[in-house]
């Protein structure tokens, strides 16, 4: 303990001295819950699903300790945190949390502290999770909120607090171990058994658990957080009676538009801003998801996912109107998320090189490929080949997919267009990146796109460009979580030269590796 104490300093020392330090403690733990009636043993931290809200402000440091206490051998025993959608610069890539391809995870019985500089004057709404095989499915998922308190987008809204943010998530019945296995075995992607809000859900045949309830007050504005914390399902998210606006996706500040309903893909976050503008009532806030056929699992029942927007004055009871699944196709003003726009237009940089990524899954089988290539975790994590003298595709293994990329660069990846219907939510680790054209048009837009760090790629295309002015081994991947399992997946490597002039990881980290090599298979 007091090595890691002394290199936890080190790096506190190093930091700027304008920021404040937020300490955060992550018990990681296995508890009993139900949180949609159905008790199971969970993968936790601090006991609750989701975990704890951790909340920073612009420019803040999050020093997060992780403790792994966990002792379900029907789970996965070690763990790693990752921080989605948190900008991480070269310097601190060892802290990114990515196992195998930026550490080694957290051994049973041992803990590691994560220095994490919220750095770029990055603010908005994110989430953490459990970044080793499909263990988040276990329930280690959190929020995690960077307010800006100079957000130019504030006389919007009047309210913005733990209290307005939602998360939705799918929910499974049967831990991890068994329902890899089956997949595996069949090649047939597990089907949740319900969706959550908050940690809350229904299932058919299930028990009534009361539904959570959101208090507003009649004539207030809010600013609701969204984050889709799934492994596979889409949620489609509307209000009863009232609209939304957006004015943010991914963390990045888009100009206001309107809507009554959206849809979030796995990893994907949106702030909107709903006004309580209507009669003092209960209302639904409907949260209907797909992902897989429901045949597949018969206690799945997406209409029962939903919320209550409840007035204050309003009768402690569910709204008399139906459980729909949204507004009606006369009335459907649904998002389209290529006419986004970024609150401060400007152009995306010119590309200087070009990837394409052809996604296709082997029939009958749980192996998706990347150009033929099908992911596989290395041993040694990418980040310590590279510290340790990698300088091409030679010095890796053909299954890490590791694409090398010179520094200073923008590299723009198209998605061609697939037959696939299932769309894939590709996210780029500590990094975002320009989405120049959405799977939801086929308009190209290089003169004001959003950014975001979770895009859909499927039937019509996606081209996306992100630059690598910030060197390092950044995942990119299907953030449906059993794809990412079965190779679908990809390492962004740039510049390695300046990597290893600019990483220098604590003794900490170092030891991560050895400690969880010498573990047994069922310690890992």
């Amino acid at each position: 303990m007091k090595l890691l104490a002394s290199t936890v300093l080190a790096a506190l020392l190093a930091l700027p001295a304008f920021s404040d330090t937020i300490p955060i403690t992550l018990d990681i733990v296995n508890a009993d819950g139900a949180p949609d009636g159905f008790s199971r043993s969970m993968v936790t931290a601090n006991g609750t699903y989701p975990g704890p809200l951790i909340t920073a402000s612009k420019g803040d440091t999050l020093v997060v300790t992780v403790n792994n206490l966990l002792d379900d051998p029907t789970m996965r025993l070690s763990t790693s945190l990752d921080f989605d959608g948190i900008l991480v610069n070269t310097g601190n890539s060892f802290d990114e949390g990515s196992s195998f391809v930026t550490t080694c995870p957290i051994a049973p019985n041992a803990s590691y502290t994560y220095v994490v500089p919220l750095v770029n004057n990055q603010t908005g709404t994110f989430w953490y999770h459990s970044q080793l095989s499909v263990q988040y499915v276990d329930g280690l998922r959190g929020a995690l909120i960077v307010y800006d308190p100079d957000d130019p987008l504030k006389d919007l809204y009047d309210v913005d607090d733990e209290n307005t943010i939602w998360q939705v998530g799918d929910w499974w019945h049967n831990s991890t171990l068994p329902m890899l296995a089956g997949y595996v075995a069949t090649g047939i992607v597990p089907v949740s058994d319900s969706g959550t809000f908050n940690g809350v859900g229904r299932f058919n045949g299930g028990p009534d658990v009361p539904f959570f309830v959101v208090d507003v007050v009649q004539g207030t504005r809010y600013r609701f957080r969204i984050i889709n914390t799934s492994a596979r399902n889409v949620f489609t998210m509307s209000v009863d009676s009232h609209n939304m606006t957006i004015i943010e996706t991914d963390g990045m500040p888009t100009s206001p538009m309107t809507v009554n309903s959206l849809d979030l893909l796995a990893g994907q976050r949106y702030s909107v801003v709903v006004e309580a503008n209507q009669p003092v009532a209960n209302y639904w806030i409907n949260a209907p998801y797909v992902g897989g056929s429901p045949a597949r699992n018969l206690n799945q029942n997406a209409t029962l996912s939903r919320a209550i927007l409840r007035y204050q004055g309003a009768p402690e009871e569910e709204p008399t109107s139906p459980m729909s699944l949204g507004p009606a196709d006369e009335e459907l003003n649904a998002l389209v998320e290529a006419n986004l726009r970024p609150l401060v237009a400007s152009p995306a940089p010119e590309a200087d090189i070009n990837i394409t990524l052809n996604l296709v899954v082997t029939a009958g089988k749980a192996q998706w490929n990347v150009n033929n290539v099908s992911y596989l975790a290395p041993e040694v994590p990418t980040l310590v080949k590279i510290l340790d003298g990698a300088n091409s595709t030679d010095d890796f293994n053909v299954t890490e997919n590791t694409f090398i990329l010179p520094a200073n660069k923008i590299v723009q990846v198209i998605f061609p267009p697939s037959e696939d219907d299932e769309e894939h939510p590709f996210h780029l680790h500590g990094n975002n990146f320009w989405l120049i054209k959405s799977n939801s048009s086929d308009e190209i837009n290089t003169e004001n796109p959003i950014k975001r760090d979770v895009a859909g790629v499927g039937s019509t295309g996606t081209i996306m460009r992100f630059s690598t002015a910030n060197p390092g081994p950044w995942f990119f991947h299907c953030h449906i979580f059993w794809h990412l399992q079965a190779g679908l997946a990809t390492v962004m490597a740039s510049g390695l030269n300046e990597t290893r002039a600019e990483v220098h990881p604590t003794q900490a980290w170092t030891a991560l590796c050895p400690a969880y090599d010498a573990l047994s298979p069922d310690l890992q």
